[in-house]
């Protein structure tokens, strides 16, 4: 064994950096040495390797100091990101190495006397600033600057110049050899200990060089001491000496992910990693560390990855992650509860109680999580009949917004208000785990968990089960096109050369095959992708009893590459053409849908041709149809782009049961905040005005409503929310779209504004007037005038006909309305009504104005409200409330045949009485004074709770007595 001085490895450099992502010459600057640092692009993230503009490289650079709060805070910066600053140019030595000089650390910085330079923080970058050589996992490079006291480090092997330098990958299998050279600022007695065993030692050198055989397998640690009498240094080197990988089946039946095995103390981990050679699971139950026991064993077509695990603790928490040959750590994709480092701590205990902190020896920020006897959330309503597609009124929202505590919880607590509004399904926008935490859910990471930022998983399986409850379904929203890149299956096979997923993924392409994506695509050619799916897909149907999925991005779901070989120039027209590669990977993707719950819907985000669109239409999918921009012209009074026609079959040849129509979703700005700010005015009538928009607001979903078919209302625009789609934050709108994104308020406060209240209880009654006539909705005949100034909708459906007349125009217009019968027709929601004659006849309306004409009186007498059920399915309600006496009735609807009682109880919860009234059909009823289970003359003055029971669930609403 060897000491070589300083001066002697300095001869060696070359040797070194060909090694090491970064070198310095001299190893231990001091705050006063002009140092010279020289990257190797070879190593790291590789982001400027084979760059052929080898003229065009610059330093990023500054220190960090005794006054920086951390990794980030760089101080002293010199260079401006993206410019070409002379100053910053570096060097070309050839063969993709790149130098730069700094002559005196402290005055180059202009770093005052008294502010300890810790370390220099350094990127080296193109010109322009979108290439950069960084770690290999993008993060900044950093070189020490000592004190001047003794200092030590490993040269062989390497480490990466992280804040905290941490050895580059070693891959070792028993058998092989590793060279070491562990170096001193100054003369010191130096010695090496391998797995506790004195290996070598040298007295008064400043390096020491060796050589190490590994005879064994497993976990390997090498310490290095040195001491020149007045200080003593030590450094760790811990590493993984791989054996021979077993090539064996797992037990029959073991799935993707985690099986968890009879006895709750065993698990069997099984990942899908085609051409890895070495996975090693650590966490923990191994304290993080690599050992022979827990280095997966692979199936013989090398396509997976298994190991059992044993001895765990019932009911408790496991963290863990995978070494994937020696290169890269990362969480379990197939996980179903994923630990973020970035994002957890900001999780309120009230949103996520019980959340465990991220392990402090993990590597990066995401971690999976596995348990055995996990808590089994109780399934309460098990024989949810879903509402029929064409009969759908779905309520998309973002669980972040839609109430102020943004949680799974609060959205359980604000359920009744939906149910009163009448939809019948709920849309989630995605809710499987997400980068950040604040996010539309657009940008996926995991699959199978659900984000906690909203709850734990539980949380979010009552959620689903308290809608069907009452009667309403719940779709999901699921993002299958791409994933992002802190997703496990990006990061398993990635291109750091070209900063793109690696050609051999088994799951995404290379580059964008079509002009609209985000994130890495999935490849559409692999059967990977299609299997993925397809687990997906019957994962959430099945555990989380979700109704069905709407599908963001589907039209990009093609074999068809409407892009150059490198993701560019793409061909819009191309992708939007009609594609029988898209529809087989569709009807694919349906029947596997269809076979792990029969019945659930399919939504699609497809905008190709109506002639493809059609197809799925017809095979029992549903696509989203978008009519926001015609609705927007319509509600702001311009008449281009206004016709409302493709609303229906008739314009789009797509059966009316599979278009689901919409006036807003969440990619679109809102209707009143159009109003308020752009919308057309003449000399007495100003849509700008707030009142004035509302009721163009009214005047379009009265159309919208009772068009037949399936359709959709974003979160808030039954009351005429004027919050633009860019609103930012602090108050402003940035028409560039930067706070799209942002959280929105949410403006519960809008109930108490009448005007507000009502474009509410327009939609209500529309929907309670499709309630209680379901052939208006899902299978009506529609005749209709939609794209001039006076339009009419003529519904008829069994046992009543609809006609809805209005005025988009901002002055008064007449037109000609031939009602399908003669004789009177009544004002929906009003109390006027009008004799039809059979024969087309002229109807005057001022701007804005509208009518709802039903061929029945659907009044009530004593209230003048609409005679309807109760919205939302199931409920109950005392008609009119305030009760007064004998005129009072109960009015209540049933969504499916059940089982029916009704009580009457106190505040107190004393129950007062009761009728049981056997079994009955879905519909709606009323029981007349004769029939109440209390004679409400008898009741003294106060509130009273009202129940129907129907099968094994429940509704209740309270009543007010006066006298």
């Amino acid at each position: 064994m060897r000491g070589f001085l300083l001066a002697v490895l300095s001869c060696f450099a070359g040797h070194v950096a060909t090694a090491q992502l970064l070198t310095t010459q001299p190893l231990f600057p001091v705050d006063t040495s002009t140092v010279t640092i020289t990257v190797d692009c070879s190593k790291g993230n590789q982001g400027l390797f084979g760059y052929s503009s080898t003229g065009d490289v610059y330093v990023h650079v500054g220190v960090i100091t005794s006054q920086s709060t951390g990794p980030s805070n760089w101080r002293y910066v010199l260079f401006t990101w993206g410019t070409t600053n002379p100053a910053a140019h570096a060097t070309y030595l050839g063969n993709n190495r790149y130098q730069y000089t700094i002559s005196n650390i402290r005055s180059f910085f202009s770093v005052p006397a008294g502010e300890q330079i810790l370390r220099i923080a350094i990127l080296f970058r193109n010109g322009s600033g979108s290439l950069k050589q960084a770690n290999s996992d993008g993060s900044d490079m950093f070189v020490p600057v000592y004190d001047g006291s003794l200092a030590t480090r490993f040269l062989q092997p390497p480490f990466q110049p992280t804040y905290n330098p941490i050895p580059e990958p070693i891959h070792k299998t028993a058998g092989d050899s590793l060279p070491v050279i562990y170096a001193a600022s100054k003369p010191a007695n130096l010695s090496l200990y391998f797995n506790g065993t004195k290996i070598d030692s040298v007295t008064g050198q400043d390096s020491e060089v060796t050589t190490l055989h590994l005879t064994t397998a497993g976990a390997q640690q090498l310490i290095a001491r040195a001491s020149d009498g007045t200080t003593t240094r030590a450094d760790t080197l811990s590493f993984y000496v791989s054996s021979a990988t077993t090539i064996a089946n797992p037990p029959s039946g073991t799935k993707d992910g985690i099986n968890y095995l009879p006895g709750d103390t065993s698990v069997i981990l099984l990942l899908y990693a085609p051409h890895k050679n070495k996975i090693v699971v650590v966490g923990d139950f191994n304290n993080w560390t690599q050992q022979t026991a827990y280095q997966m064993n692979e199936t013989p077509d090398s396509n997976y990855f298994w190991l059992r695990i044993d001895h765990l603790q019932p009911a408790t928490e496991y963290a863990y992650q995978y070494v994937i040959d020696d290169s890269i750590t990362i969480a379990d994709y197939n996980t179903e509860k994923v630990l973020d480092k970035a994002v957890d701590p900001g999780i309120p205990a009230s949103t996520y109680p019980g959340l465990r902190a991220f392990p402090a020896n993990a590597a990066g920020n995401l971690a999976s999580v596995m348990r055995t006897a996990q808590p089994q959330y109780s399934w309460k309503v098990t024989s949810f009949q879903r509402p029929a597609p064409a009969s759908l009124r779905i309520y998309e929202l973002l669980v972040r917004d839609f109430t102020s505590a943004g949680t799974y919880q609060a959205l359980i607590d604000t359920l009744a208000y939906l149910q009163r509004l009448g939809v019948n399904a709920i849309e989630l926008m995605p809710v499987a785990n997400f980068e950040g935490a604040s996010s539309w859910g657009y940008n996926p990471n995991f699959y199978f968990a659900p984000d906690k930022v909203y709850g734990p998983a539980n949380t979010l399986k009552a959620l689903i089960d308290s809608c069907h409850g009452r009667g309403m379904a719940v779709i999901m929203d699921m993002v299958l096109n791409h994933s992002f890149g802190s997703s496990p299956m990006v990061q398993m096979y990635w291109d750091r050369i070209n900063n793109i997923p690696a050609a051999n993924s088994p799951w995404f392409s290379p580059y964008y095959t079509h002009d609209f994506d985000v994130g890495y695509q999935f490849n559409n050619v692999s059967p990977a992708t299609a299997a993925f799916r397809e687990r997906v897909i019957a994962y959430w149907l099945t555990n989380y009893h979700i109704d069905g999925y709407r599908f963001d991005l589907a039209t990009g779901f093609t074999k068809i590459n409407s892009c150059n070989a490198t993701g560019g120039a793409c061909n819009d027209a191309l992708w939007n053409a009609y594609d029988t590669t898209r529809i087989n990977i569709w009807n694919t993707l349906y029947a596997a849908q269809q076979a792990a719950s029969p019945g659930s819907y399919c939504i699609l985000e497809m905008f190709s041709a109506n002639n493809e669109r059609a197809v799925y239409g017809a095979g029992g999918m549903m696509v989203w149809n978008n009519m926001s921009y015609n609705y927007q012209q319509s509600t702001m009074g311009y008449n281009t782009g206004w016709d409302l026609s493709g609303a229906t079959s008739a314009a789009t040849g797509i059966a009316q049961a599979g278009m689901v129509n919409y006036q807003e979703s969440h990619d679109e700005e809102r209707l009143q905040y159009k109003n308020e700010q752009y919308g057309n005015s003449g000399a007495s009538y100003n849509i700008k005005d707030t009142a004035t928009g509302l009721h163009r607001d009214e005047l379009a979903a009265a159309f919208w409503a009772m068009i037949p078919g399936p359709k959709m209302l974003w979160e808030f625009g039954e009351l005429g929310y004027d919050y633009s789609i860019n609103w930012c934050t602090s108050g402003n709108v940035d028409p560039s779209g930067g706070c799209r994104l942002s959280p929105k308020p949410a403006r519960w406060d809008y109930l108490a504004d009448a005007r507000r209240k009502h474009l509410h209880d327009v939609y209500a009654s529309l929907f309670r007037l499709n309630d209680s006539f379901p052939s208006l909705a899902s299978s009506g005949q529609a005749q209709y005038s939609l794209s001039g100034v006076f339009r009419t909708l003529r519904v008829s459906g069994n046992g009543l006909s609809v006609v809805v007349v209005g005025n988009f125009d901002v002055g008064s217009q007449t037109g000609q309305v031939t009602f399908p019968l003669s004789g009177q027709w009544y004002n929906y929601l009003g109390t006027d009504s009008i004799l039809a004659t059979g024969s087309a006849q002229s109807i005057s309306l001022n701007a804005g104005e509208y009518r709802v004409y039903t061929s029945k009186n659907l009044h009530d007498t004593a209230s003048g409200a609409p005679v309807t059920p109760i919205p939302g399915g199931a409920g109950i309600r005392v008609d009119p409330n305030p009760a007064t006496g004998s005129g009072s009735v109960i009015r209540y609807s049933l969504p499916v045949a059940a089982d029916v009682a009704i009580s009457v109880y106190s505040m107190m919860g004393n129950r007062l009485g009761a009728v049981d009234l056997g079994r009955m059909p879905a519909g709606s009823y009323t029981l007349t004074p004769a029939q109440l289970p209390v004679n409400f003359n008898t009741l003294a003055p106060g509130i009273y709770v009202l129940r129907l029971d129907y099968g094994q669930q429940h509704v209740h609403s309270s009543f007010l007595v006066v006298r």
